[in-house]
């Protein structure tokens, strides 16, 4: 199966390609966007071991590669985890032409981008995604950061990479709960921007979930596609790329309140979207049969749609007020318009938004 290009197009020289194939992990092709002779390979103790060699054969002779290993998972997204990149930067003596390579999920993404954005006030980096969820969403866009414990995503910055290399063939080493997050998020791109490739999922989910090579190459790509479309718009969220957001105030609370890494982002989200669809079937903005299907894509993808048994509303709207997406002291959601169609909606009415929480528990 031949090797999908994708752009992402901005507006000046920091545009950048997303390659998608098997087996390119191998390829030499990530050796055209270092541009110094230094470089920092930043994985995790569940990836390296897996795929740290590949990649080093990759590079080949001529660097000075060295590594961080950072703990699994996303109780260690922080900025003491954040210093352990650092630490290694400045030890070996890393200067302003370095490259630094993020090998893993989106944690691994989001701290190695951060790095690199603020690391002597930015070097370059590489995206070399490992997990679904990374693969169509995390490493693409150029969103970085870590997690404060009362808020998610809290410090970070915008920083696009140099590249962003995707290996599907990585995939098949993911237990089944990161496909589902990962399938989570590409649902998300069906719901908000593109009707048909939703419908496409609702025909196709247990041979993507089964990780079938052309669906899931075809799933990651449009993924991309939709992606690198809205980023390209909007870099810094402050118009169209919101919509990327759908679910995600809903998912973000449930994972600052259940604890980091009790729920994958990918199930949170899914979560999220089914209260968010609640929402908008309450503002009637779709029918009670595009809610039903919603629901029975996201079980069909191995999804939670209910709300975890411990939190109450209230639960919500504490974690929702420390949420980046809050404008001015204003609650803002992302809703359906339609089945491929989302908008901005400032301060609902409270009460439907409860009732929507509700509906999900």
């Amino acid at each position: 199966m031949p090797t999908t290009v994708i752009n992402v197009d901005l507006d000046d020289q920091r545009s950048y390609p997303i390659y998608i194939g098997e087996n390119i992990l191998a390829d030499t092709t990530i050796k055209q966007y270092i541009h110094g002779q230094q470089v920092c390979i930043v994985s995790n103790e569940t990836i390296a071991p897996l795929y740290l060699e590949t990649l080093k054969t990759a590079l080949g002779a001529g660097y000075q590669i060295d590594t961080v290993i950072l703990p699994d998972g996303e109780a260690y997204k922080t900025t003491d985890t954040l210093g352990l990149v650092y630490d290694c930067l400045l030890t070996k003596k890393h200067n302003r032409t370095t490259t630094l390579i993020a090998l893993g999920g989106g944690v691994v993404g989001d701290i190695t981008g951060f790095a690199a954005a603020s690391y002597q006030r930015g070097v370059n980096f590489i995206q070399v995604p490992t997990t679904l969820l990374s693969q169509v969403d995390s490493s693409v866009g150029g969103k970085t950061g870590v997690n404060h414990p009362l808020g998610k995503n809290m410090i970070g910055a915008f920083y696009q990479p140099q590249a962003v290399i995707i290996d599907t063939q990585v995939l098949n080493t993911l237990p089944p709960r990161e496909i589902s997050a990962g399938i989570a998020e590409v649902i998300k791109y069906g719901l908000i921007i593109d009707a048909d490739f939703y419908q496409w999922l609702e025909e196709n989910m247990p041979a993507l979930f089964s990780l079938e090579p052309a669906v899931v190459n075809y799933a990651i790509a449009r993924s991309c596609e939709c992606k690198a479309y809205v980023v390209g718009q909007d870099e810094k969220e402050q118009g169209l790329r919101a919509i990327l957001n759908f679910g995600h105030t809903f998912g973000h609370a449930i994972e600052a309140h259940q604890g980091y890494g009790q729920w994958l982002h990918g199930e949170a989200v899914g979560t999220g979207m089914a209260i968010a669809a609640a929402l908008s079937l309450r503002l009637g903005t779709i029918s009670e049969t595009g809610l039903k299907k919603l629901r029975e894509l996201l079980l069909a993808a191995h999804l939670p749609i209910t709300i975890p048994a411990n939190m109450t509303t209230d639960d919500f709207f504490e974690k929702m007020a420390v949420d980046k997406k809050v404008s001015d002291g204003k609650l803002r959601f992302i809703l359906l318009d339609a089945i491929g169609k989302a908008s901005i909606v400032e301060s609902p009415d409270i009460d439907q938004v409860k009732a929507a929480i509700t509906d999900c528990a």
